[in-house]
């Protein structure tokens, strides 16, 4: 045999050898590079710092995959309510979902401690929180053992009370029924202040003060203003508190099902787009701010030393609410400290 020939037999050995190994390593080892992911992105917002966070880490994954992940995002809850959407990603028909944590408190109550008000004071605050690596570690490990894999949390928005008449001084609060999310953490603070706090999706808070059932709302400006509240309610008080946060899970049979490269570009992907969104958050919150106005509607601070003052009751009330649950005591007390680490 000449020197080509044996070249040419030595070059197919070897690839026959590789071939050899990888069939010997079984099917799915063999067709590993080659297959693709689909990615169900679902959230229950749109052009919010959600929708641009789910965009953004679409785009990266396709990318740093080279098209082996393939990413279809899912705004406006399309793929059910916030429940099912949750109940999705646990169980693998959604592969990603991007809720406010307190949403999960049915797969751990841990997850709640995030929408706990008088932690932070600002947007730049809120996002040092989430990225502490404590808080980090918490929360993205939560619903380890219930289906979730956490890559992500961010700040998406401070929180404020739209309401039909204005609220200038917490006296104010005084008697009104305002909305909040079914939590202690929101419920019991907004009792001090001497409102009744009612538990109520937000797709009903438009009608419901429509009809007088409410008097106000607890949510944000992100979605007051593109979701047209104005129709209801003109005024909206900036308390700040809660901080709105949002976790990114992914289904972690998904998860696991992925090649070593594609769970690291899942990972990392979503801690680049979590730092990039800090300032699209804000911008987002800030043109929200000033639409509110453009559209008619006004924005209201509370006196600086009532503020001081809502941020002390809010405070006492959580932390009394947290020590009655020594687990949840033990997950505030991380982020409170994460929260004064940050100030």
């Amino acid at each position: 045999m000449n020197i080509i020939g044996s070249k040419v037999a030595a070059r197919l050995a070897a690839a026959g050898c590789a071939m050899g190994l990888l069939f010997a390593l079984g099917p799915s080892a063999a067709s590993a590079q080659g297959k693709t992911y689909t990615m169900k992105i679902s959230l229950p917002t749109l052009n919010d710092p959600s929708y641009f966070f789910a965009k953004a880490y679409a785009a990266a994954l396709e990318k740093d995959s080279g098209g082996r992940i393939k990413p279809q995002i899912f705004p406006l809850s399309q793929l059910g309510s916030i429940p099912r959407q949750i109940e999705g990603t646990q169980f693998g028909s959604i592969q990603c979902a991007l809720i406010p944590p307190e949403f999960f408190v049915g797969v751990d109550e841990r997850f709640e401690v995030m929408s706990a008000p008088g932690l932070v004071s600002s947007m730049a605050q809120g996002q040092r929180v989430a990225a502490d690596p404590a808080v980090r570690k918490l929360m993205l490990g939560l619903g380890a053992n219930k289906g979730l894999h956490g890559v992500a949390m961010y700040m998406n928005a401070p929180s404020s009370v739209i309401a039909k008449a204005a609220i200038r001084h917490l006296a104010d609060f005084k008697g009104k029924k305002i909305r909040v999310l079914a939590s202690p953490f929101q419920m019991t603070p907004i009792s001090r202040l001497g409102a009744t706090p009612v538990a109520m999706t937000l797709a009903d808070v438009v009608p419901a003060m429509q009809q007088g059932t409410i008097d106000g709302a607890v949510g944000g400006i992100v979605v007051w203003t593109p979701m047209h509240f104005n129709d209801a309610a003109k005024y909206v008080t900036e308390t700040g508190q809660p901080a709105v946060f949002v976790m990114v899970e992914v289904n972690k049979a998904w998860y696991d099902s992925l090649p070593a490269d594609l769970k690291k570009f899942v990972d990392d992907d979503a801690a680049a787009e979590q730092k990039a969104i800090a300032p699209i958050a804000s911008d987002i919150v800030e043109k929200a701010r000033k639409g509110w106005i453009a559209a008619g509607g006004q924005l209201i601070p509370l006196p600086p030393a009532e503020q001081v003052e809502l941020m002390k009751t809010f405070s006492s009330a959580v932390a009394e609410v947290a020590k009655k649950k020594p687990a949840v005591n033990d997950a505030y007390r991380i982020v409170k400290e994460a929260a004064q680490r940050t100030q």
